[in-house]
Order: C-alpha cells, then sequence, then structure tokens
C-alpha cells in the first residue's frame, strides 16, 4: 500500500532516523549528519529542514521515543500487575537498556550529543518522557506530588544505567539499576514511618531564622 501526503512526513523522519544510525558512529550526531541522512534519502536540504528544523535535536528525540516504543513491545506479554513494584522497575528499566542496545553504535555518539552543556534540557526532558512511558506500563496511576517524583527518580536510574551500559556492559547496568531501586524504595520506606515533613522543617527554619532576626 502507497503512502498518503499525510503519512509521508512521519515515515520520512523514520527514514532520516535510519539513515542517521547508520552514519553516526563514523560521523558523530552532528547537524552534518543529519544532512547527510536527507541526502542518502534524495532530500533536497529545504525538506530536510522542513522535516528536522532542529536537526540533530529532532534526531535525537525520534530515537530516543523508539527505543520507548520498542522498550514497551519487548514488555506487552509481562503482567505487570503480577510483580512487586521494585520488578515492575526492574523488567522496565531492562527492556528500556535492551532496546537501545540493539543501536549500540549510533547510542554512544546520541548520548555525547545530550550531554554536551546546550543540549542538557534536552536529555532532561527526553529521559522524563522515557520514565513516564514506564511508569504508565508499571501500572502508575498517581496525580499528585508522586506523580511527579516518580519520574524524577526513574529518569535518573535510566539515565545513569544508560552511562554503565555503554562503559561497562549489559551486567553491570543491571547491578547498578538493582542498587538505585534499593536506595528508593529505602527512602519510600523512611519517609513512611518518619514524622519528617520538608514543608514543616522550612517552615519551622524560617521561624527560628525570624526570631534570631528580630529578637522574637
Amino acid at each position: 500500500m502507497s503512502e498518503t501526503p499525510a503519512d509521508w512526513p512521519a515515515a520520512t523522519e523514520q527514514a532520516l532516523l535510519d539513515e542517521t544510525l547508520k552514519l553516526a558512529p563514523l560521523h558523530g550526531w552532528t547537524g552534518r549528519t543529519a544532512k547527510l541522512a536527507g541526502k542518502a534519502l534524495g532530500l533536497s536540504a529545504g525538506e530536510t529542514e522542513l522535516l528536522i528544523p532542529h536537526g540533530p535535536a529532532d534526531l535525537a528525540a525520534l530515537l530516543s521515543r523508539r527505543h520507548d516504543d520498542r522498550a514497551l513491545a519487548a514488555l506487552a506479554e509481562v503482567h505487570a500487575s503480577n510483580l512487586k513494584i521494585r520488578e515492575r522497575i526492574r523488567r522496565a528499566v531492562e527492556a528500556r537498556l535492551d532496546a537501545a542496545d540493539a543501536d549500540a553504535p549510533a547510542t554512544r555518539r546520541w548520548m555525547g550529543h545530550l550531554a554536551l552543556p546546550q543540549n542538557l534540557a534536552l536529555g532532561a526532558r527526553l529521559a522524563w518522557e522515557s520514565a513516564d512511558v514506564l511508569w504508565c506500563w508499571a501500572g502508575d496511576t498517581a496525580t499528585d506530588e508522586n506523580h511527579y517524583t516518580k519520574r524524577a527518580l526513574l529518569a535518573g536510574i535510566l539515565t545513569g544505567a544508560m552511562a554503565v551500559r555503554m562503559s561497562a556492559g549489559r551486567q553491570a547496568a543491571l547491578e547498578f539499576t538493582d542498587r538505585r531501586i534499593e536506595n528508593v524504595m529505602a527512602f519510600e520506606k523512611w519517609k513512611a514511618t518518619t514524622t519528617f515533613r520538608p514543608e514543616t522543617w522550612l517552615a519551622d527554619v524560617a521561624q527560628r531564622l525570624g526570631r534570631r532576626r528580630y529578637g522574637a
């Protein structure tokens, strides 16, 4: 079946990403690579810019979302409700690591691109998106501050595990993941059994500082 005009942009974006994955190990995750990918598809410079106006940044987002989709496909046969929460997150992180590993040579250059100071915000946003995808798979329905806390914590685990995977291998990355999950679970247990609340502590500090300043 031939593509309709409406299908063409999405299909061509994916084709650009495919070409980028071939080129990036040698040329890096750069604007030049984006142009070379477009040229390989027979696109004009204008067409390539129309599809990916931010060049390597747009391609970085496409790759992250492809890996998210690949992880969800791998998790499709896993019944999250049958697992403890720490097991769900472990399985989710493992699936996401394996999804990225399929494109390991290009993923290394992708990670280097996102580590540049000007791209840190993009990297954080993509890690957050991945964490959200995985938490939704895990069955999270929180709508309070826990929604954001969970995603921030998992985004940090994912980012660290990816770095370990690329430098030390899959087993080391999974061991790192297990340690970080254990840290988080210990923290959550501590929160549930302590009377400490950050907002209460801050109010107390402000009150004490006020008394010292004004002598009240």
